[in-house]
């Protein structure tokens, strides 16, 4: 907002368009050195000037105006009159529509998230996936987009011949009903552990896949059990971690789908054997060939994303794809949008893989193969415990403890993965996520709570001084601060109120790097100015001329940060 008045000042003076000044300013490192600086070196070639003899020539201009403005070397700093603003500041953020951007104006966006393995467990590792793909649901619905929602489960492929021939070898149907997912991933972790010494094993699962494909009824049948004992599992980790889905479609649903595609890129000329397999060239795109046929005549995962993609812009009618998978996959996704566009798909372009980092915990690779797996479930209520222990030795008498330390203790461990840029591999440490100290959900979810105290508080202090004054004199009085008297703006709420009307340029920048870490250390940044503002003026009992400016700046710091959790899927509680 206020840069956005800066950029308007800035362009006729630079001969730039006023997004091009925009994307220039920068904050001043240091506050005492303005609200806003230009920089002048890219404007030195084109005016053939020092930029330092642009920047007294830009200061100069902008004091024309009436703008505080001053070189600094090569930089234009630039001070906004605090008193004149203050109020028009406040006004915008508590408007309905401040934030909400339109930048998809309506498209369609198709969100391909979470997609865990059936006869899987829930582990830590799915959690990336899952929360980054939730978070960009609701950033893009925030950004004038229509988001979509799609769990791609993984329930087909080889792998669930493998999972089917071992419990064929040595499957316990009463461990199995007991406890249908550990019961299955010590199977899986048998399967692989004695398919090293057993080759057989490995044409048994090929062999059961095949027949999977061929509808043959027993592979059928336990394929459909397999399917719904996973899915309650998964249901219950989505209902904790607040994720819903428009669809959930897994890999099996496009079975039937998959043969028209195949039958395409025959009919193009783009399939060509390979050692017994079907492949698709692309060496002269830098890449392997991908891979649609396999020597024993079944389907991988290339050929069922084709046929995904082809159906989400068919169907769904998607103007946007994206895929939140890993970032070991990219190369696979390189292929399918290389065979996509060989397919004559122009559409291919709106396709775009979001990958992320490797999920480690506390310092260990999860690997199911080798049943290193820490089950999300376990994670999550370590996190809930720990959070109560807490919460209890703060605040022993909080009614709703429990319900408290839930919201607490599960946003810990979604906050602690989105604070993170996605591209980062994650080393995750339940101890500094669930603190409240630090850059840590449960320290924005604080503040939050401690805003709202202070809103109570100041709410009893007006009804007490309201008890002890004529309304009259009150009304009197309340007139005078507000029209009468200029807005007197300390360092801190001035700090806090630039940073809370800058919101919309973070939400923007989040969707165009399609990172949510954006939108949390956002957060982060105004539980802490919201702090130092605590700490440096009163609020609740300040003087009549300041007060409802500062209670004011407060509310709205308590709506910004609750929305910013939201759209994060954390919650924020009003007392902890």
């Amino acid at each position: 907002m206020l840069m956005k008045q800066a950029a308007a000042h800035l362009a006729p003076l630079t001969g730039l368009e006023q997004d091009e000044v925009l994307k220039l300013l920068e904050v001043p490192p240091q506050a005492e050195m303005g609200d806003a600086a230009f920089p002048c070196f890219t404007l030195a070639k084109s005016l053939k000037k020092a930029p330092t003899v642009i920047a007294a020539e830009i200061a100069t201009g902008l004091q024309r105006v009436g703008l505080d403005a001053s070189p600094a070397g090569p930089y234009v700093n630039i001070r906004f009159n605090r008193e004149d603003l203050a109020k028009e500041l406040l006004q915008e953020l508590g408007h309905k529509a401040f934030g909400k951007l339109q930048l998809g104006a309506g498209a369609r966006v198709v969100i391909d998230m979470s997609s865990p393995n059936i006869a899987k467990p829930f582990g830590i590792g799915h959690l990336r996936s899952t929360v980054i793909g939730a978070a960009l649901y609701r950033l893009y619905n925030e950004t004038g987009y229509t988001s979509v929602s799609v769990n791609h489960l993984g329930d087909w492929g080889t792998q669930f011949g493998k999972q089917i021939a071992a419990y064929k070898r040595w499957g316990n149907d009463e461990a199995l009903q007991a406890e249908p997912i550990r019961t299955s991933l010590e199977l899986y972790v048998r399967f692989h552990d004695d398919a090293e010494n057993d080759p057989s094993l490995e044409m048994e699962a090929r062999d059961w896949f095949r027949k999977l494909e061929q509808g043959d009824e027993e592979a059928q049948r336990l394929w459909a059990f397999f399917v719904e004992v996973s899915m309650k599992e998964f249901n219950r980790m989505y209902e904790r971690l607040n994720v819903q889905f428009d669809h959930t479609l897994g890999e099996s649903f496009y079975n039937d789908k998959m043969g028209t595609v195949v039958e395409e890129l025959k009919g193009k000329g783009l399939l060509e054997e390979s050692e017994g397999a079907l492949v698709v060239r692309l060496e002269d795109e830098n890449m392997p060939p991908c891979l649609i046929i396999k020597t024993d005549g079944t389907t991988i995962y290339p050929t069922r994303d084709l046929a995904t993609a082809v159906y989400r812009h068919d169907v769904m009618k998607a103007d946007k794809m994206l895929y939140v998978v890993g970032g070991e996959q990219k190369l696979h996704f390189r292929q399918v949008f290389a065979v996509l566009s060989r397919m004559g798909y122009a559409w291919s372009e709106i396709c775009e893989h979001i990958p992320f980092g490797l999920m480690r915990f506390e310092g260990r690779k999860m690997s199911t193969r080798r049943g290193k797996v820490v089950f999300l479930q376990e994670v999550l209520d370590e996190a809930v415990a720990r959070a109560l222990q807490i919460i209890q030795e703060k605040n022993p008498n909080l009614p709703n403890s429990q319900e408290v330390a839930e919201a607490v203790g599960v946003g810990a461990i979604v906050f602690g993965d989105l604070r993170n840029n996605r591209l980062n591999d994650v080393d995750f440490s339940l101890e500094d996520a669930v603190s409240f100290e630090g850059e840590t959900g449960p320290y924005v979810q604080y503040t939050h709570a401690r805003i709202n105290s202070v809103l109570a508080k100041a709410a009893e202090v007006e009804r007490m001084e309201n008890e002890n004054h004529s309304e009259q004199a009150n009304s009197i009085n309340a007139a005078a601060s507000a029209e009468n008297k200029p807005v007197i703006v300390g360092d801190t709420s001035w700090a806090l109120l630039k940073l809370l009307a800058d919101y919309p340029q973070h939400l923007e920048k989040a969707i165009l790097r399609n990172e949510p870490s954006v939108i949390a250390k956002y957060a982060i940044d105004v539980a802490q100015a919201f702090n130092r503002f605590y700490h440096a003026e009163r609020i609740a009992d300040a003087s009549t001329d300041v007060k409802p400016f500062r209670v004011a700046l407060t509310e709205r710091t308590a709506e910004r940060l609750a929305y910013s959790l939201y759209l994060l899927g954390v919650q924020a509680p009003e007392r902890m």
